[in-house]
């Protein structure tokens, strides 16, 4: 199929791109890598008055270090984080997690804001933020805000964005000093959607985790992180990350003991 039609804006400039999200007379939508954008086009499941294409805003088109803080902005790639000397150094778990992500063509085009926006549960890069506490900077014609992972996202392909906030940066703070970090994940096959996955962040007896596929949103492991840090082992921790996870239908089971596998793969990668 054919997308149904629309009017398609290429604003230079952040503040034009924001003056027309604020159109309210019209279903605006924002096209920065648009792998998931445009296959909704296609089979007219998004049917927007107006497209605004980001592409040209070229002060939307970083990926930069500042400090211990990695600045990630709207129109950075997934490949960016693939191929950048400085991620594999400072946040290795975004390199390890960007490499799961589709094929090359996709992680070419696509962007990390971008997949953030769309907020599907099984997607790779929003666990792996989730996991090191980034922090999402929103701006409209109203103003900024910035928002935790838990603020962020809401539910399925669902966000705390109003329709006039564009997600311009992610902020990502340096993990702890000698740390080490996994990503793991199953899929039928590579670049398929996952079937569940886990990122985990060690230094000691302290962890971060985060569950990929594993409910409507990116899902931290707030208790087995406090069960890790007060002495229990890995996979006593990988039994607390899945213990109360709301899964449903006839697979359930198999789901939890999946993920389980993978988180306690994912802390003794991490640990190693």
């Amino acid at each position: 199929m054919k997308p149904a039609a629309f009017a398609y804006d290429d604003p230079r400039e952040l503040d034009e791109a924001l003056t027309l999200l604020a159109r309210e007379d019209e279903d605006v939508k924002v096209l920065a890598g648009g792998q998931s954008l445009v296959p909704l086009l296609n089979f007219r499941l998004a049917r927007p008055d107006r497209l605004v294409d980001l592409n040209r805003v070229e002060q939307l088109g970083y990926l930069r270090r500042e400090g211990d803080v990695l600045r990630i902005g709207a129109l950075a790639r997934h490949a960016d984080l693939e191929r950048s000397a400085e991620v594999a150094g400072g946040w290795p778990l975004l390199a390890q997690a960007a490499c799961f992500v589709g094929h090359p063509q996709i992680r070419a085009r696509g962007t990390v804001c971008g997949s953030v926006a769309h907020a599907d549960p099984a997607a790779e890069l929003p666990v792996a933020l989730a996991a090191l506490d980034a922090r999402f900077h929103v701006r409209s014609v109203r103003g900024s805000r910035v928002l935790s992972a838990d603020e962020l996202f809401l539910g399925y392909f669902t966000t705390a964005l109003e329709p006039d906030e564009l997600l311009v940066e992610i902020e990502v703070p340096a993990p702890p000093a000698g740390s080490g970090s996994a990503f793991v994940e199953h899929a039928r096959t590579h670049g398929d959607f996952a079937l569940a996955g886990a990122a985990a962040i060690a230094a000691g007896a302290e962890a971060r985790m985060a569950l990929l596929a594993a409910g409507p949103v990116p899902v931290r492991a707030r208790a087995a992180e406090a069960l890790l840090a007060s002495g229990a082992s890995f996979a006593e921790a990988a039994d607390a990350a899945v213990a109360e996870l709301g899964l449903a239908g006839e697979d359930a089971d198999w789901r939890r003991a999946l993920l389980r596998e993978l988180v306690l793969r994912a802390l003794e990668e991490a640990g190693a």
